[in-house]
């Protein structure tokens, strides 16, 4: 499947390139487009409506440039850590020896079925000064390097090792071929991952605001929730956006000194694995200890706090309501969000254009914008615009569908993309008409990579915390917002069934998009 990180990229050159594409690929493919800039569009409307002396008196105020400071410092912190983390971690199983390194090659992933903010409360309720930016930190670099790792990991099994090996003969020990040749060539993928934990950590409100530490998303949430002036909410969501915009174009600039060269289709034999020696014990323990803070830590924490829940009770009919609501809510969110990400998937690999380019660059506007941020706009515009669907399903699916909408356009992209187009030529030869040949031959080869697509938006919709909590249907409750709601009365006994069930239904699409991208195949090589 296409990692919806990298953005939109183009299909393989062909005659599929040519012609005009039908209207059922583009009508669909422009109205998510239309939704995708909707956000933006009206939250910088709403934004100058202020006023510059109103926009300027807000940026300059001294809790402004402090607020800037806390948010910045904490995602090049995390950022940092996550680097450092994932590329050890994926050194150490792509190229030692390391005991165990086969059994923490597939478990490395797993904190991702962990939502920042279950894991925040996991840790506020089991040790209550970790709070602030400390606090903060450990989760959100214990729930994003494997943001980095994935990538770099997959890159490192990519290099040629015959690299590595005249580097070696060249008389230059294993660090330092390390680092001036597999490192260098697997920094974009470093940098790309690095990227997904800036931005993460600048859009998390769940975990921030659970560990009390005021960085962007949670002021805005404040400003919004606390007053009947909404005007600073809407202009320190605009700034928000800005400051992802120029990280984003930041990252870009830092890959391009870095040149690749790959020759052939792929790797003849694997490389050699370095013995570690004495280091080796020492180097499981780390990367044991690791998984602990991210993964065995906040479990045991839920485990504990919902063992502690069982003596005073579990309302069992609210947690199987806020299940059932998950379940429905993230099952239409993935339908509604692929019912436009299979035609504009479909026309940027089969009908490349500049067109096409534009309008699967439109959908990545709502995709770079926070959470909280989508959902704010799309509340202004739900009050002034769209009352009927405002706090109703509709207007939540849109969010839905604004935020992952990218995920979904780049496994549709790439498992079309995969397919041959001769084979739909010979279809189309033989009478079958082009929406035919779509139904008959173009869905079904790319089947497996729509289906995880499909997976990847579910997962993502079940823990999608702000835009469900401002945009859900009143009286409507989630797994994640039902846990919202007790964790901010410190009744950690009854928040961890929610916590719990939450995880264990993020567990499975995790392990299923994991073995269809190749992961435990990839692992049982290494």
């Amino acid at each position: 499947m296409a990692d919806p990180a990298t953005g939109p990229v183009d299909a393989a050159p062909g005659r599929e390139g040519h012609g005009r594409p039908p209207w059922w690929l583009v009508v669909p493919a422009l109205a998510g487009a239309a939704l995708a800039v909707l956000p933006l569009g009206y939250l910088l409307v709403r934004t100058f409506e202020a006023g510059p002396d109103r926009i300027l008196e807000i940026l300059t105020r001294p809790g402004t440039l402090a607020l800037i400071g806390r948010s910045l410092g904490l995602a090049v912190v995390v950022t940092g850590l996550c680097l450092v983390i994932g590329i050890g971690l994926a050194a150490l199983v792509t190229r030692t020896a390391m005991p165990g390194r086969r059994v923490f090659a597939v478990l490395a992933p797993l904190p991702l079925a962990i939502p920042s903010y279950v894991a925040a409360f996991a840790w506020v309720a089991a040790v209550p000064w970790a709070r602030g930016f400390l606090g903060a930190t450990i989760v959100l670099t214990a729930c994003t390097f494997p943001y980095v790792y994935l990538p770099v990991m997959a890159a490192m099994r990519a290099v040629d090792p015959a690299q590595e090996e005249v580097s070696r003969s060249l008389g230059r020990s294993a660090w330092r071929t390390f680092w001036t040749v597999t490192a260098r060539q697997v920094w974009p993928a470093a940098a790309s991952g690095g990227l997904l934990v800036a931005l993460y950590t600048l859009s998390d409100f769940g975990a921030v605001s659970i560990l009390q530490y005021d960085v962007f998303t949670r002021v805005i949430h404040t400003s919004y929730t606390a007053t009947f002036d909404r005007t600073p909410a809407a202009v320190l969501s605009t700034l928000l956006v800005v400051i992802t915009v120029i990280i984003a174009v930041g990252e870009r600039w830092t890959r391009r000194p870095v040149e690749q060269t790959r020759l052939g289709g792929g790797v003849s034999r694997r490389p050699e694995l370095h013995r570690l020696g004495s280091l080796g014990p020492v180097a499981s323990v780390a990367v044991g200890a690791v998984l602990v803070v991210a993964l065995v830590f906040p479990v045991a924490s839920l485990l504990y706090w919902f063992a502690t829940g069982l003596s005073a009770g579990i309302d069992t009919e609210r947690l199987l309501t806020s299940t059932g609501t998950t379940l429905f809510l993230a099952v239409l969110g993935a339908a509604a969000t692929m019912a436009f990400a299979i035609p504009i998937g479909v026309l940027v690999a089969r009908h490349r254009s500049r067109s096409s380019a534009v309008i699967e660059t439109a959908t990545w506007a709502g995709h770079a914008l926070p959470g909280i941020v989508v959902a704010l706009a799309l509340v202004f515009f739900g009050v002034r615009v769209a009352q009927p669907i405002y706090q109703q399903t509709p207007l939540l699916l849109i969010a839905y569908a604004v935020l992952f909408l990218p995920a979904g356009i780049g496994a549709v992209r790439g498992a079309v993309a995969m397919s041959s187009p001769r084979i739909e030529e010979v279809a189309r030869s033989l009478g079958s008409s082009p929406l035919a040949v779509l139904r008959r031959v173009t869905i079904p080869l790319a089947a497996p990579g729509i289906a995880a697509g499909t997976a990847l938006v579910l997962l993502t919709i079940m823990k999608e915390l702000p835009a469900t909590l401002l945009l859900r249907p009143t009286g409507a409750n989630t797994l994640a917002t039902s846990l919202w709601t007790e964790t901010g009365v410190a009744a950690y006994a009854a928040a961890a069934p929610y916590a719990l069930a939450l995880v264990l239904l993020a567990v499975l699409p995790t392990l299923w998009l994991m073995r269809a991208q190749g992961r435990f195949t990839a692992t049982e090589d290494l």
